[in-house]
């Protein structure tokens, strides 16, 4: 069966160890695209129909927000699952958790016989809980040990997500 990495990021303005800067493709996406690379697997990103603002403070402030009442964003697409057993689930940890937008994508599948490889980047906040909260979420998914990057570090984490990958 074949391989997909999920995954969630973001561009615009970002947090990069106490300062701000505009990055085209988030740290996210790029370790995606390097597991990807390694393996070969499709990639799906998931995007929220009501995207956060491009503005740092603002983006944490609606994420706030949609965190507290946990929101589902609605999401642009879905993919077929079908066709897949292995999952890379990739996210930015926000506020201790992962965007509402991938416990929305968590939540409309049927994770049964499936295997979920949680990926996150993070300023400072590693997995924190969310590989439980994936485990609380995936119905029916076996999840594994996940891997933590320094958001800042991602475009030269090649090495550790491949050390990582070659555990499965």
């Amino acid at each position: 069966m074949a391989k997909l990495i999920a995954f969630y990021s973001r561009a615009d303005e970002n947090y990069f160890g106490g300062q701000y800067r505009y990055v085209k493709v988030g740290n996210t996406e790029k370790v995606a695209k390097m597991i990807s690379d390694l393996t070969g697997a499709d990639m799906f990103k998931i995007e929220q129909k009501v995207p956060y603002s491009a503005n740092y403070k603002e983006c944490v402030a609606q994420s706030v927000k949609d965190l507290k009442s946990k929101a589902r964003p609605e999401l642009v697409s879905l993919p077929n699952l079908d066709d897949y057993d292995e999952i890379y689930l990739g996210y930015p940890n926000y506020c201790g958790t992962m965007p509402m937008a991938v416990y929305t994508f968590l939540e409309t599948f049927d994770f049964t016989g499936k295997t979920i490889h949680p990926f996150c980047t993070h300023e400072g906040s590693g997995l924190s809980n969310t590989v439980n909260d994936i485990k609380n979420t995936a119905k029916g998914a076996t999840v594994t040990n996940g891997l933590s990057l320094f958001g800042s570090d991602a475009d030269k984490a090649e090495g550790i997500v491949n050390d990582w990958i070659k555990k499965f």
